[in-house]
């Protein structure tokens, strides 16, 4: 028995049998196979860590938008309630210029003044601040309606304010209505 593997052992390391060869073309081939399929295993690990990054990402990103959601979920609210202020300030000017006992004037006021003083405690407890508008014009912050010429302001300077505008936390909900100086 092992002269017959030990002559096996020598006819193919001569490379003369035709068995040899055909078991080193199928080692060729399996080793060809393994180095095909380590690639594939390979390209499909990169597949998946592609894939996992590509989920991390949008679960970043809906968190986000998730969080954005929730911090300006009162905008819309704000948006509604700006004109019932308007209305209120209305109310405190129109009180000044009517034709009611002084008396009943100042109690109307006062009452007034407090009902609006206790709305803008409310909005700016949710982030809901009055736009300053005074000085330089922002296209930003503050919307022309119109201009006019002033010898006491500087070019582009605010004259007055026509409609407060408003801020929710870093977003405009409405610019202040402002009439500028154009020289």
């Amino acid at each position: 028995m092992k002269s017959e593997t030990l002559q096996d052992t020598n006819e193919c390391s001569d490379g003369l049998s035709p068995e040899c060869e055909k078991e080193s073309e199928e080692d060729h081939t399996e080793e060809i196979n393994i180095q095909k399929l380590q690639a594939q295993i390979k390209e499909l690990e990169e597949a998946n860590i592609r894939t996992h990054a590509d989920f991390e990402n949008t679960k970043k990103r809906l968190e986000k938008e998730k969080m954005q959601s929730l911090e300006y979920a009162y905008e819309s609210f704000a948006k509604e309630i700006l004109p019932v202020i308007d209305s209120l300030e209305a109310a405190i000017n129109s009180v000044n210029s009517s034709c009611l006992d002084e008396d009943l004037k100042a109690k109307f006021k006062e009452g007034l003044d407090l009902t609006l003083e206790n709305f803008r405690k409310v909005l700016e407890r949710y982030g809901i601040v009055t736009i300053q508008a005074q000085g330089a014009f922002d296209p930003y912050l503050h919307n022309a309606i119109s201009h006019e010429e002033s010898q006491e302001h500087d070019d582009g300077e605010i004259i007055q304010v026509l409609q407060k505008g408003y801020r929710y936390k870093e977003r405009i909900l409405r610019p202040a209505l402002v009439k500028i100086c154009k020289k």
